[in-house]
């Protein structure tokens, strides 16, 4: 895991109930109570599911991308082009995180 990588886990797995994992694609994957909130691939991309509606919002803003691989569906992908895009992608993993707690 490179710099940018390991700041972001860094402050994620800060929060309380979070927990890391290999993800199946390689990079690592960031877990709430079971459950995947968003997984990196290095220092480059950041992988998140969202529930259509917010996923739309999250694309009109402009803070990421339709999923670089299934477009259609509700994830969205975040490119890391420096260490600038490290704080957004903790922003965005932090809004799933408040949405699975507010669920429980």
């Amino acid at each position: 895991m490179g710099a940018i990588a390991e700041a972001i886990a860094r402050e994620v797995l800060a929060w309380p109930e979070m927990e890391s994992a290999p993800h199946r694609f390689g990079g690592v994957e960031f877990r709430l109570r079971g459950r995947e909130i968003g997984h990196l691939h290095g220092d480059r991309l950041a992988d998140l599911p969202f529930p259509a509606r917010m996923r739309d919002e999250i694309l009109a803003s402009g803070r990421a991308e339709p999923h670089h691989i299934l477009p259609e569906s509700g994830w969205v992908s975040c490119w890391i082009r420096g260490a600038e895009d490290a704080a957004n992608v903790v922003s965005l993993l932090r809004m799933q995180y408040d949405r699975v707690m507010a669920r429980a």
